[in-house]
C-alpha cells in the first residue's frame, strides 16, 4: 500500500531551526572572535564533564549495545521496519554494498595511523614501546571503531525506520518518543529533542570535517606544496560548502552514488596495495591476532573506568571523545540506515548493521595501523615522533615508506576529498530534514534551509580550527553529545513500550471472534472455492466487484455503526498514478485509543506462467487485500460475496477492540497513538 501524498509544502519548524540555529551560530562566532576565552571555557567544561559524566558514558554505551542486542534476537527481531506487506527496496548485495559504504570516512584514514601509534607510545596503562603495548594499541584503536558505536547507530536507526515507516510518522528524533510523551512532542518537549539533535549532529559532522581539513591540507601541501595554513584550511572549507551547496540543490542522487562507490574502490585499492607492497605475511598474522584480542579484552575494555589510577587526558582525548562522537553521529547515520532498510526486519537490520561496516573499518585499522607499528618496531622512531606531534601526517609519512608514493598519495587525497564533500552535502540535507516540518516521509527540507547549514557547517568547522585545531573539536565533542546521549535512552524506552504493543496486536489476531455465517448456504462451497482460487481477474472485475460487493458491504456497516454512535469516515478514493485503480477506506475513530482502519486495496502481481491468462498474453492480475494500521492481511477477497465481506470487516474490528482491551489492561503500557 502506498500512503497517499500530503498535501501542503515543506516548512521550517521555526522554534527547532531559530533556537538551533542560533545558538550554533553564537557558539561559532564566540570562538571565532574570542578564540583564546573559548579554548579555556572549553578545556573546563570538558574537564567537568569528564570528571562528573564519564564514567555514565561508559555505562551509557555499554546499555546501548546490549539493548540493541536483545530486541534483534527477541521475539522483536521479527517485526519489519515498515508495514507488514512491505518488501526491502533494495537487494541483499546492493543494501550490503551501502551498508558497506557507511563504514568508510576520512576520519578512518586520520585514525587509522595515529591511534595506534599513540596507543603505543604512549597507552593509558603500563610501559610504552612493548609487545602488550602494541596488541593494547590495535585493540584500542578497534574498541573505538567497533560494535558499541554501531550499536548506537542501529538504535537509532531501529527508532527512526520503526516509527516513520511503519506508522507513517515524521522521520525526526520526536516521534520515537510519542509512545511515552504523547501529543505533547508536538511541543516544547519535541523541541527539545530536535534541538538536542540537531545540535549534537552539527557537532559531530564538524569535528569529522575538521579532521579532514588538517588531513586534506597537509595532503594538498606534499602533493602541490600548498601551504599548511588556517587560509588553506579556510579555502577547503569554503570550497566543501560551494560544493556541498551545489549537490544539495541539484538532486543528483545518482552522481552521489557513483562518487560513494568510487570511495568504497579506492580505499579498497589503498588496503590491498598496503597489504601487498608491505609484509603480507606480518600483517595477516596481525589482523587474525587483533581479532582475537578483540573478541577477548572486550568486556572488560567496555566498564574500563580507570578508578584507580584514572588517565583523565588520555579519556578525554579517546574513549569519551569517541563515545560522543558516536553519539553525535547517531542521529545522521542512523537516518541513512533507515532510509536504505526499509521492509527489513529488525534482526536483519541489527545483524548487517553490526557486521558488515565492521568487517571493513577492522581490516582497514588492521592493515594500516599494524603496518605503522611495523615500520616503529624496526626501528623508525622518527615516524613516531611525527605523527605523535603532528598526527594529521601520519597517513602519508605510512605511505612514504613503500615505492610509487605520489601515485599512492594522490590516490588517498581523492579519496580524502571525496570522503569530505560526501559528509558535508549528506549533513547539510539531514540537518535541513531534521528542521523542517515535511509533508511526508519521502520529502526533503527547501533548498535555502539546506544551503543554510551547508554554510554553517563551514562557519562552526572554521571556528573550532580558530580556536584549538583538533584538540577543540575534540572537547567540544565531548560537551555537546552529552545532552543527546540522554534523549537516546528515551528513544529506548519509546521504542521498547511500543515494541510491547505488537505482542498484544498479534495476540489479538490469533483469537478467534466469529468467523463464519451461521447458514451454511452462505459458506464457499468447494467449486465456487476452486473456482476462486483459479481466477486472475484483470483491471475491470476488479474494479467491477469493489463497486458492487464491497463497497455496498462497507456503506452498510458504515451506516450501522453511526446508528450505534460511532463516528466513521467512509472513503473512496482515487487512483494515485494514472491508469491504476482507487481503494476504500473505513475508518472508525475512536476518540484517544487508536482508531480502527480497514481500507481495501487492489494489488497488481504479475501472472503465473501456468495459468490460461498468461498463455492467453495476459501479464498482471490483481488481488483485493484488507489493509488496517499495520498493513496488509495478505488475504484476496476476489469472490467473496457482499456478506462474507462484512463479515470479514467485522473480524477484524472485533479483532482490534480486543487488542485495545488487551493493551489497556496490561499495567504501564498503555499507548495513545498518534491517529492518522
Amino acid at each position: 500500500m502506498t500512503t497517499p501524498p500530503a498535501t501542503g509544502n515543506n516548512k521550517i519548524n521555526p522554534v527547532v531551526f531559530y533556537t538551533s540555529a542560533g545558538l550554533i551560530l553564537l557558539f561559532a562566532l564566540t570562538t571565532i572572535l574570542y578564540s583564546d576565552l573559548s579554548a579555556a571555557w572549553i578545556l573546563k567544561t570538558v574537564n567537568w564533564v569528564s570528571a562528573t559524566f564519564g564514567w555514565y558514558y561508559m555505562l551509557a554505551a555499554v546499555i546501548y549495545m546490549v539493548f540493541v542486542v536483545y530486541i534483534a534476537a527477541s521475539r522483536y527481531g521479527s517485526i519489519k521496519l515498515g508495514p507488514e506487506q512491505s518488501k526491502p527496496e533494495f537487494s541483499l548485495s546492493s543494501w550490503a554494498a551501502m551498508l558497506f559504504a557507511a563504514g568508510i570516512g576520512i576520519d578512518l584514514m586520520f585514525f587509522s595511523v595515529a591511534e595506534p601509534v599513540t596507543q603505543y607510545m604512549q597507552p593509558p596503562q603500563g610501559a610504552g614501546e612493548t609487545i602488550e603495548a602494541a596488541r593494547q594499541s590495535m585493540v584500542w584503536t578497534l574498541f573505538h571503531y567497533g560494535i558499541t558505536g554501531w550499536s548506537m547507530y542501529a538504535l537509532m536507526g531501529i527508532a527512526l525506520g520503526y516509527f516513520s515507516y511503519r506508522y507513517n510518522l515524521p522521520l525526526t528524533i520526536r516521534s520515537a518518543l510519542y509512545p511515552i510523551f504523547g501529543k505533547r512532542v508536538n511541543g516544547a518537549i519535541g523541541h527539545t529533542v530536535d534541538i538536542a539533535a540537531v545540535i549534537g549532529t552539527i557537532f559531530g559532522i564538524a569535528t569529522t570535517l575538521g579532521i579532514g581539513v588538517v588531513q586534506l591540507n597537509y595532503g594538498l601541501n606534499v602533493l602541490f606544496h600548498v601551504p599548511d595554513s588556517l587560509a588553506a584550511k579556510a579555502a577547503l572549507i569554503v570550497l566543501s560548502v560551494v560544493i556541498a551547496t551545489i549537490s544539495v540543490t541539484s538532486g543528483v542522487d545518482k552522481g552521489i552514488r557513483l562518487l560513494s562507490e568510487l570511495n568504497v574502490l579506492l580505499a579498497l585499492g589503498l588496503i590491498i596495495f598496503v597489504l601487498c607492497v608491505g609484509d603480507t605475511s606480518f600483517l595477516l598474522n596481525a589482523i587474525v591476532l587483533n581479532i582475537g584480542d578483540y573478541v577477548n579484552r572486550f568486556m572488560g575494555m567496555a566498564l574500563d573506568t580507570f578508578a584507580f589510577d584514572r588517565p583523565t587526558q588520555w579519556m578525554n582525548n579517546w574513549t569519551l571523545f569517541f563515545w560522543a562522537w558516536w553519539v553525535a553521529w547517531s542521529p545522521f547515520v542512523g537516518l541513512f540506515l533507515a532510509r536504505i532498510s526499509r521492509g527489513r526486519t529488525i534482526r536483519e537490520f541489527v545483524l548487517g548493521t553490526l557486521i558488515i561496516p565492521f568487517t571493513f573499518t577492522l581490516l582497514w585499522l588492521s592493515v594500516f595501523g599494524n603496518a605503522s607499528l611495523y615500520e616503529i618496531i624496526h626501528g623508525d622512531h622518527a615516524f613516531a615522533q611525527e605523527v605523535l606531534a603532528h598526527p594529521e601526517r601520519g597517513f602519508y609519512s605510512l605511505l612514504a615508506h613503500y615505492p610509487g608514493f605520489t601515485f599512492s598519495a594522490s590516490v588517498a587525497t581523492i579519496t580524502g576529498l571525496l570522503f569530505y564533500v560526501t559528509s558535508a552535502d549528506s549533513g547539510s540535507l539531514v540537518l535541513g530534514n531534521f528542521t523542517t516540518r515535511l509533508k511526508d516521509i519521502n520529502s526533503d527540507s527547501p533548498n535555502w534551509v539546506r544551503i543554510f547549514w551547508s554554510v554553517t557547517i563551514g562557519v562552526l568547522t572554521l571556528g573550532m580550527l580558530m580556536t584549538n585545531g583538533i584538540s577543540a573539536l575534540q572537547n567540544t565533542t565531548v560537551i555537546m553529545g552529552l545532552p543527546f546521549s540522554f534523549v537516546i535512552f528515551f528513544v529506548m524506552a519509546g521504542l521498547f513500550k511500543s515494541l510491547r504493543v505488537e505482542d498484544f496486536r498479534r495476540a489479538s489476531a490469533s483469537r478467534d471472534t466469529a468467523p463464519y455465517l451461521a447458514n451454511a448456504n452462505d459458506r464457499l462451497s468447494w467449486k465456487k472455492r476452486l473456482t476462486r482460487l483459479m481466477t486472475y481477474p484483470g483491471s475491470r472485475y476488479t474494479e467491477q466487484m469493489m463497486d458492487t460487493i464491497c463497497y455496498p458491504a462497507m456503506q452498510d456497516v458504515a451506516k450501522e455503526l453511526e446508528v450505534r454512535g460511532a463516528n466513521v469516515e467512509l472513503q473512496r478514493l482515487p487512483p494515485e498514478e494514472e491508469g491504476g485503480l482507487g481503494h476504500l477506506s473505513l475508518m472508525v475513530n475512536l476518540g484517544e485509543e487508536q482508531n480502527f482502519l480497514y481500507e481495501i486495496w487492489p494489488q497488481k502481481y504479475a501472472i503465473p506462467g501456468f495459468t490460461y491468462r498468461a498463455r492467453s498474453g495476459k501479464s498482471t492480475y490483481y488481488r483485493l487485500e484488507t489493509f488496517l494500521v499495520e498493513g496488509s492481511q495478505g488475504n484476496d477477497l476476489i469472490g467473496y460475496s457482499k456478506e462474507q465481506v462484512i463479515i470479514d470487516m467485522l473480524d477484524q474490528y472485533e479483532r482490534h477492540l480486543n487488542f485495545i482491551h488487551l493493551h489497556r489492561e496490561a499495567p504501564g503500557n498503555h499507548i495513545n497513538f498518534p491517529n492518522m
